[in-house]
């Protein structure tokens, strides 16, 4: 199988734009595969601005092989909660304290996205470059 390229413009650091411009390519890249979700709908862009309402079922949540389609909720979406990391990692939701932990190894910390109010906090600094979090 080919894989189209895929290539970022050579800034110095990642922009937003750029980042952007990635994932869109590579949404296209997936569609021009023929890569298509559990129901048929082909990979596309996301607009994460909020101002789209979400559909059901969300078409950005995709099974590549179609065993795991049935295990796909319906009305499970993809929901953004904060940006501004170059590698997060380790997601674990903790269903006694009602909040969601991930690390950011290089920045050696792990966040806190807490359910109650959406907030984003520091939840352990330093953490030793955690990754992998459960409970």
């Amino acid at each position: 199988m080919n894989l189209p390229s895929l290539s970022r413009k050579n800034s110095g650091s990642p922009k937003t734009s750029s980042r952007r411009e990635l994932i869109q390519g590579l949404a296209v890249g997936l569609a021009g595969l023929g890569v298509s979700s559990a129901y048929g709908q082909s990979v596309a862009a996301r607009d994460w601005s909020g101002s789209q309402p979400v559909r059901y079922p969300d078409p950005d949540v995709i099974a590549l092989e179609k065993e795991f389609g049935k295990y796909r909720i319906g009305t499970a979406t993809i929901e953004r909660v904060c940006t501004g990391f170059r590698w997060a990692e380790g997601p674990a939701w903790n269903g006694a304290g009602n909040y969601l932990v991930w690390s950011d190894i290089p920045n050696n910390r792990q966040m806190r996205w807490i359910e109650e109010d959406g907030h984003v906090d520091v939840f352990r600094k330093p953490s030793n470059f955690s990754n992998g979090n459960t409970f």
